[in-house]
């Protein structure tokens, strides 16, 4: 059965909100691993077959323990994961896009290949407090994160990636 590594982090819970819909969806199409950042690591990336990151966006790029985590496995896998598919989800305040582009790069310089565009959720996080405040994830929005979960394991799960 193919693999799909979902890796998250999530601080005020809205990433790991999209994540776990994400791999909820996932399951029965592949053999799915949810993985917080600070546990996931080059082995995790060389088992997988495809991935999915999620993260938040702080201070308009990814969250510190989601680059560590890309940082810590960047030179390990390099050139052993080239062509497998990825997709990416952010949760942002305002904008989102440029930790989008952050994990595009990174999986750039490791050869994935793309296979859907980012999805990006917008809290609307602007105030210190509503920054910090633990998210909720609407219905509608956690609806999408399924979607990519379920499209991304079925791609793999039919060898279509």
């Amino acid at each position: 059965m193919a693999q799909l590594l979902i890796v998250y982090h999530s601080r005020t819970g809205g990433a790991r909100q999209m994540a776990e819909a994400a791999a909820e969806a996932a399951h029965d199409e592949a053999e799915t691993i949810l993985k917080p950042a600070d546990q996931a690591g080059p082995d995790d990336l060389l088992r997988a077959d495809g991935y999915l990151f999620c993260a938040p966006e702080n201070l308009a790029a990814i969250s510190g323990l989601m680059k560590e985590f890309f940082d810590r496995s960047y030179y390990p896998v390099l050139g052993k994961i080239e062509g497998r598919p990825y997709a990416q989800m952010v949760c942002a305040g305002s904008d989102g896009e440029n930790a989008a582009r952050q994990m595009a790069r990174i999986a750039t310089g490791w050869r994935l290949k793309e296979v859907q565009p980012p999805l990006i959720i917008c809290t609307q996080a602007q105030s210190p407090k509503a920054i910090l405040a633990e998210k909720t994830i609407p219905g509608d929005q956690l609806e999408k994160c399924r979607e990519i979960g379920a499209a991304l394991a079925a791609g793999l799960s039919l060898g279509v990636f």
